[in-house]
């Protein structure tokens, strides 16, 4: 019986096929129906051509037109529809140099990756497997569509995609597949690092991750990756017992960790990360620093924002020999007296008024931090009037 989430494509598949079109659930999302995982997005593929569901559909937008695909609003959801193809060479190592549509769903699995993506699923339920994708689910195996050096030869990524499903999937890769990734490895160089990124951020989140960092060894595909292959040794400092990092901030810090002389900065650059995972990546490293060197203190506590208690408990159960709990940091969050600065019962524009002979300054900005302080350490009341009274007194006693 098929799940809600197909449920609700579901006409979507029947007005194409009301037009004359053969329409099929396609790849990751019929692979997680069976393995009975999540389904995040359904993909859909089917004979009728770009310009034509366009104009069977209301509410269309034409991503990848020249390729055949489009995403289709239905019901305040998106899926991506893509029209049978063959494809010509990939020059780019990415995309193909051309597409030809058809109206075979047999030529049009033969393109794919690997077989348990090369599945296909009607409205009914019925699952076209050409490939014995089903028998690969079964056996836990990542095995290519037709020669892995050729798959791999038309896209390199797929390269990081099989490690990917190792580590998200626990499967193991097949042998020939395998010896196709190491041969054809060197071409990870020409892909786009922003596309490397996010998969290597999938393979550290990975719920098998120890699986695919046994790959990634032993395929020795990280020396073809950035950072990782200006220094070959950084690979050692990841454990036969790794465990999931979720963000690839956390995975920026607990490399970091490891080899500091290896800057932040440098891994976002390399890996072409946003300013937020840099950030992020940064605070991180702060805070394990901050719990080896003080435990658990109010001040820490406090400036360990509730965006990242579990990335640091995650790394913290990684690269420190006494870690603290999750429910530990929440509770301590919870004693404290103010959560933020926001909860601070004086602000800037108290203080400038409080002390109007001084000029707007980076004073503001050091007198709020030490008010802080003493509230969360409890020198002071969080009130108005004891803060006010605190603050005349550090005042005269720095005149």
């Amino acid at each position: 019986m098929l799940t809600k989430y197909f449920q609700r494509a579901k006409p979507i598949l029947e007005k194409l096929e009301a037009e004359g079109y053969e329409a099929y659930f396609v790849g990751g999302c019929v692979r997680d129906y069976l393995l009975g995982r999540p389904i995040k997005d359904i993909d859909i593929t089917t004979s009728a051509t770009p310009d034509i569901v366009q104009a069977i559909f209301p509410s269309v937008i034409p991503v990848g037109i020249e390729h055949g695909t489009v995403i289709v609003r239905h019901e305040k959801e998106s899926y991506e529809l893509t029209t049978f193809r063959t494809e010509g060479s990939y020059s780019d190592g990415r995309r193909p140099d051309h597409v030809e549509f058809i109206r075979n769903i047999e030529k049009d699995l033969e393109r794919r990756d690997f077989t348990i993506n090369a599945l296909a699923m009607d409205k009914t339920g019925h699952i076209t497997d050409l490939f014995s994708g089903r028998r690969d689910l079964k056996q836990r195996m990542i095995r290519t569509v037709g020669n892995g050096e050729k798959r791999f030869g038309e896209d390199a990524l797929r390269i990081i995609r099989a490690l990917r499903f190792s580590s998200v999937l626990g499967f193991q890769i097949e042998e020939e597949t395998f010896a196709a990734m190491v041969a054809c490895k060197s071409a990870v160089l020409d892909i786009s690092v922003e596309r490397i990124t996010n998969e290597m951020a999938r393979f550290f989140a990975g719920k098998y991750v120890s699986v695919g960092i046994n790959y990634l060894k032993k395929s020795a595909v990280q020396t073809v990756l950035p950072v990782f292959k200006e220094h070959p040794t950084l690979i050692e400092a990841i454990p036969q017992n790794m465990k999931p990092l979720l963000s690839f901030a956390e995975v920026i810090a607990f490399f970091h960790y490891h080899q500091p002389e290896i800057a932040i900065n440098e891994w976002a650059k390399e890996w072409k990360c946003s300013n937020r995972t840099k950030r992020l990546a940064s605070d991180l490293i702060d805070d394990i620093e901050r719990y080896k060197q003080r435990g658990l203190d109010a001040i820490g506590i406090y400036q360990l924002n509730d965006e990242r208690f579990e990335p640091f408990i995650r790394l913290a159960d990684l690269l420190l020999d006494v870690k603290p709990s999750l429910a530990q940091l929440i509770q301590l969050k919870q004693r404290l007296p103010i959560q933020s600065r926001e909860d601070l019962a004086i602000n800037g524009n108290d203080l400038l008024a409080l002390f109007p002979d001084k000029k707007p300054g980076v004073w503001v900005k050091h007198l709020l931090e030490k008010t802080e302080d003493a509230v969360v350490t409890g020198k002071i009341n969080n009130q108005y009037r004891d803060i006010k009274e605190w603050l005349e007194w550090i005042q005269r006693e720095t005149d």
